[in-house]
């Protein structure tokens, strides 16, 4: 098992999405319920939903197919507001494909959200 339970996660759901299976179970984490929602909320899952194990519990996670490429980036990198074009360029293939999740200080959100906000954050993953 990683040390990075971030990392793990993202790396289950990826290798999942590579052989076509279409649900993964992943350990259970609030940071990783954050990045799950805004995975659904923008398209690249259908559902995910707890699981209590009797081990501290974990995420069934329903997959789309719709996953090129995602991991972590490490190591989180603070970005200030008005940096966000230099990381998107790094980590994101093309202008407007793809997105940054980053932590903020008002949540986790993506690069895009924070823009808008004019706030800058921490970066924890990529997904195109």
């Amino acid at each position: 098992m990683s040390v990075d339970i971030v990392a793990n996660a993202l790396n289950t759901i990826k290798t999942h999405e590579m052989v076509g299976r279409r649900e993964c179970t992943v350990p259970f984490s609030k940071l990783i319920e954050n990045v799950l929602s805004i995975l659904k909320r923008e398209g690249y899952i259908e559902d995910f939903a707890f699981v209590d194990n009797g081990r501290g519990g974990e995420f069934k996670v329903v997959l789309s197919g719709k996953i090129n490429n995602i991991g972590v980036i490490k190591p989180r990198f603070p970005v200030k507001k008005d940096e966000w074009q230099k990381f998107e360029v790094r980590y994101l293939p093309a202008y407007n494909i793809g997105l940054l999740i980053v932590s903020t200080s008002q949540g986790v959100m993506t690069n895009y959200e924070a823009r808008k906000r004019g706030i800058g954050g921490r970066l924890i993953a990529y997904v195109y």
